[in-house]
């Protein structure tokens, strides 16, 4: 068994090397603004924004269906997460997700992220106070998760997820993999993850709004001057996205604890950049976290983030917490959020 690990190992971490090498190579053009679902980049849950986003070596709620799957798979009861935001420009964010452990067998986890815009007037050149018609745009993904103890010290997971984009009349699908890993080094809490989301095929917009009636001969009387043609849209690509991160306890006792993570993050849409944050907990009841995200990304405009959680026994071993994110966005000012968790 351990032979089979240290080859999965290998595996892992030469594709993790090819997968970085290519990714440096698109970096080069600094992409920004030219992936698809860009939705699949808002961040889940406000305990990991409170803690800047570092949270890929950390993955121990069950918002690792997010940041890193492999983190499922060391949950040793069930939990789900609930989280609406309001998000930039009236856009409402919406997320659920929930994990099962199913002890030596792994665990199970599902996720739904919904993304509506309000309803907005169409306009056109002739029309630019509106034509009297109304159009909308939504976003859905859901997908299914599965995560495994390779030992007691390494645990690897997989995300399998649906992609959905909408406006008005035309519509996008796609499907992406997730994989993620976590290892703990043996020296004190020392936590290493990795992960790399939204691998898929591109997605193209398709729909009725891209017929069209055309005069193929204009000047040629007595031609159809109505045939019926079709605009052809651009593919784009998901959103590839690589993490790698560490954490570490400074303090680790039965009334306090204090964990520092830093994750760096190498995407295929913008230039590289560094999170940093860390969480303090006090009797496991009381959470503060603090922390700073996209250090080093051109011309970003996230900052500074703070946070709090407070976790309560409902009944048994169940309980419920509630944590709350502030994170700064520069020019398009911040965002609030609050974040349901239920452990059973």
């Amino acid at each position: 068994m351990r032979n089979v690990v240290k080859k999965l190992n290998r595996i892992i971490i030469l594709f993790l090397a090819i997968s970085s090498f290519i990714y440096s190579q698109n970096n080069r053009l600094k992409n920004v603004g030219t992936t698809a679902a860009s939705f699949l980049e808002v961040e889940v849950g406000s305990r990991a924004i409170g803690m800047g986003g570092a949270f890929v070596a950390v993955a121990n709620d069950v918002s690792a269906l997010y940041w890193n799957p492999a983190g499922i798979a060391r949950l040793s009861r069930g939990e789900v997460i609930f989280e609406q935001i309001d998000w930039l420009v009236d856009i409402s964010f919406n997320h659920f997700g929930v994990v099962v452990p199913m002890g030596h067998l792994g665990s199970l986890g599902a996720f739904l992220t919904s993304v509506n815009i309000p309803r907005m007037k169409v306009r056109t050149v002739e029309y630019p106070d509106g034509t009297g018609e109304y159009f909308n745009a939504s976003d859905l993904s859901f997908g299914l998760s599965y995560a495994k103890n390779l030992t007691d010290r390494f645990s690897i997971g997989f995300n399998a997820k649906y992609i959905s984009e909408r406006i008005w009349h035309e519509k996008a699908t796609s499907f992406a993999f997730d994989i993620g890993t976590l290892y703990n080094t043996g020296i004190g809490s020392l936590t290493i993850g990795a992960a790399i989301t939204n691998f898929g095929p591109s997605m193209k917009l398709d729909g009725s709004d891209l017929i069209i009636y055309h005069d193929i001969a204009p000047l040629i009387d007595g031609n159809n001057d109505r045939i019926m043609g079709k605009l052809i849209t651009d593919s784009w690509p998901l959103p590839l996205n690589m993490q790698f991160g560490i954490s570490f306890n400074i303090i680790d006792t039965e009334a306090s604890r204090l964990t520092m993570a830093m994750d760096a993050f190498h995407p295929i849409n913008n230039t590289e950049s560094i999170n940093m944050g860390f969480e303090w907990s006090v009797f496991d009841i009381l959470f503060l976290r603090g922390g700073a995200k996209a250090i080093g990304q051109g011309d970003s405009e996230e900052g500074l983030t703070i946070g709090g959680g407070l976790k309560y026994r409902l009944f048994g071993q169940s309980f419920i917490k509630i944590d709350y994110a502030y994170s700064d966005f520069g020019r398009l000012e911040s965002v609030q959020r609050f974040t349901l968790f239920l452990q059973f």
